[in-house]
């Protein structure tokens, strides 16, 4: 073979060899195992429940006022000679005690005529029973017949007997116009205004002042038909908490509800029911209470029903009903019963046990048997639950 032919021969047989042998390993390779790709199941929060009694509190407000107002009159004419230093709008006054005096000199005549008038009377009558007496002693010297009533002077005794009553009936009269130039308290009060002054006259039916009742204060509470079942007995002698703030701090008082106005109100469909605080200006100087001043407006949480195992969870949380819990490490969705809606958390009476891991956490897509971690809680956080035995949760208008 020339030399030429080997130089070009040679290189074409290394390079087809090199290519075959390529080929070989190539085709001879072990292709790597496909594995199945791996997903981390995604971290959810958990919260785990527990059933407690709970104490459902339906929410209203209104305003403080006086159980009794008193708009005083004069009952008899005159010249008010004097007044209390106590009779001044916001003084406090005792049962009994003297406002105002009204010159009584006319009264103290009248009285001292009246005595005179009832004395007057007596001996008269006194001496018509003595003359009667004599007349049938000297009836009876005479004959043996019945006399008639006008010889024995009945009818004038009548007419001095009557007259006596008279007497007696000025004399009380007297007795009470002279009471009555004294203005008294009624009861312990608070003076909300006054009417008239030292030299003021006033005729009867004068207004003197007004007069609000300390002892007892009442809150008239709008409360929807559909909140009045979850209050025993629609609310009769239920206890009720009434708070507001005043200078800025929040100050809290105890009533309780007396009664209900008993009718619908035509204008905004509310029954009221009345609250009513004893002292509510702590006359009796009870320690940590602050005086509950007329006109103070108070919201309210009265005291109903008490279910005897349920739970509070934050209403976002609920979706038709349901609720999602985490079970054996997979989604679950469960039916609950829902009491009532309470701003932002749902009372569940049914639906939900003692130990159930509820999910608190958002999904983006959620999907039932899902596979899912729970993160751990911090040691703590409460469990969802009331947060004490019979705990109260208000019961608002919303459902």
């Amino acid at each position: 073979m020339p030399a030429i032919s080997k130089r070009v021969v040679l290189p074409l047989i290394l390079i087809v060899a090199t290519a075959a042998v390529a080929g070989l390993l190539v085709a001879t390779k072990k292709k790597p195992e496909k594995k199945p790709e791996k997903r981390d199941a995604p971290y959810v929060s958990v919260e785990q429940v527990q059933l407690e009694p709970l104490t459902l509190t339906v929410r209203s407000q209104g305003l403080v006022q006086a159980k009794y107002e008193t708009l005083m009159l004069a009952q008899v004419s005159g010249e008010i000679l004097q007044v209390s230093d106590k009779f001044v709008t916001g003084g406090l006054v005792k049962a009994g005690e003297v406002l105002a005096q009204i010159d009584p000199f006319n009264y103290e005549v009248k009285l001292q005529q009246a005595n005179a008038n009832l004395a007057s009377a007596r001996a008269a009558f006194i001496l018509e029973r003595a003359q009667g007496q004599v007349a049938e002693a000297e009836w009876n010297k005479i004959t043996t017949a019945k006399p008639s009533e006008l010889g024995l002077r009945k009818p004038q005794q009548e007419h001095a007997l009557a007259t006596v009553k008279a007497a007696e009936a000025t004399l009380k009269q007297a007795k009470k116009d002279l009471q009555r130039t004294e203005i008294v308290a009624p009861y312990d009060a608070l003076i909300a205004d006054r009417a008239v002054s030292p030299g003021t006259f006033v005729n009867i039916g004068s207004p003197i002042g007004k007069l609000l009742d300390v002892k007892q204060a009442e809150v008239r509470l709008p409360v929807a038909g559909s909140d009045l079942v979850f209050l025993e007995q629609g609310g009769l002698n239920a206890a009720v908490s009434l708070s507001t703030k005043l200078s800025g701090k929040q100050f809290h008082w105890q009533a309780h509800i007396a009664r209900d106005e008993g009718v619908v109100d035509d204008r905004n469909r509310m029954i009221y029911l009345v609250a009513q605080i004893k002292d509510p200006y702590n006359l009796q100087n009870q320690a940590g209470t602050i005086r509950l001043p007329f006109g103070t407006y108070v919201t309210a949480e009265i005291q109903g029903m008490t279910l005897p195992a349920a739970a509070s969870v934050p209403r976002e949380l609920l979706r038709d009903k349901r609720v999602a819990l985490l079970q054996q490490s997979k989604l679950t969705f469960t039916e609950v019963e829902v009491v009532r809606h309470q701003g932002k958390f749902s009372i569940i009476s049914a639906g939900l046990k003692n130990g159930d891991q509820l999910i608190t956490s958002s999904l983006e897509y959620p999907v039932e048997g899902m596979e899912l971690n729970p993160e751990q809680r911090p040691s703590s956080e409460q469990p969802i639950s009331t947060a004490e035995p019979a705990e109260k949760i208000n019961a608002d208008t919303e459902s």
